[in-house]
């Protein structure tokens, strides 16, 4: 998908470019019975707190019900159309199954209209097919990955992205990971062949601050420009540095303090970090 540049009308339509969405998607109203209501939280839980800060706003958006399972096994699936979601940065692809079943997937590079998918054991291993991973051919690129048996893929579901089969061992497949991590997958969890589609949409520029506030996302204020009774790096005569080390507001360090949960559940499958040693 090539990527729009207007003419300088005006400050904010200078250097902001646009997505070409003429060249990919062939439909522009979704299918009704599989769209939800879908409710603005504003960074707030359910008791009222405020958990995740600059949020608000935005425009307002339907739910489209993706099927991130696959496991309409042995029917053939005809893709219908190709269609924008503004709730993710891939693209979706309505597929119409011969038993009458109309679902939502995530669109992969060279999926088109037309085109027949399949799921289950006996699929093909190719581009927009979803199979288990010790049906799938070493080398070969995946993206909606499971982590588990049956709950649906969690993993490689942002446009652009795929993970890399490497090798298979015994019940466990070796994944090359986009972040660079190589991890560990049960066979039996199912994947789809090849990479996610809307490959450009990384190289879009924003260009103004009010399509941020259209995606939802309110203005982020530094810490060093509040006063000391909002922020540890507030106050002061004048601009500062802060007079400590980079942190937010609960006083957490910003810069180097690891997160991650002693034990995670899922740390014992992972064969090599991320992370530089």
């Amino acid at each position: 998908m090539a990527i729009k540049i207007y003419k300088p009308t005006s400050a904010g339509r200078r250097h902001g470019t646009v997505l070409d969405f003429a060249e990919e998607l062939t439909r522009s109203t979704p299918e009704k019975s599989l769209l939800r209501p879908l409710r603005k939280t504003g960074g707030r839980n359910n008791h009222g707190h405020q958990t995740s800060r600059w949020r608000g706003g935005g425009h307002k958006r339907m739910y489209r019900v993706i099927d991130f399972k696959r496991q309409k096994d042995g029917v053939p699936g005809k893709v219908v159309s190709i269609e924008y979601d503004p709730n993710r940065s891939a693209n979706i692809a309505l597929v119409q199954y011969a038993d009458g079943e109309k679902t939502y997937v995530l669109a992969a590079v060279g999926v088109h209209v037309g085109q027949t998918l399949m799921n289950g054991d006996k699929a093909e291993p190719n581009v927009g097919n979803c199979l288990p991973l010790a049906n799938i051919p070493v080398g070969l690129e995946i993206h909606n990955i499971e982590m588990q048996e049956g709950r649906g893929g969690q993993m490689c579901r942002t446009a652009g992205t795929a993970a890399q089969l490497t090798a298979k061992e015994g019940d466990w497949a070796i994944l090359l990971m986009p972040s660079g991590e190589v991890r560990r997958i049960h066979l039996r969890c199912r994947a789809t062949i090849g990479r996610i589609g809307n490959l450009d949409w990384q190289n879009v520029s924003i260009g103004k601050a009010g399509r941020h506030r259209h995606m939802g996302r309110r203005p982020h204020v530094r810490g060093t420009t509040m006063n000391p009774v909002d922020h540890p790096l507030g106050g002061g005569e004048g601009r500062t540095k802060g007079g400590r080390h980079p942190c937010n507001f609960k006083g957490q360090k910003a810069k180097g303090l690891k997160t991650r949960k002693k034990n995670h559940p899922t740390d014992r499958f992972i064969v090599r970090s991320r992370h530089k040693v």
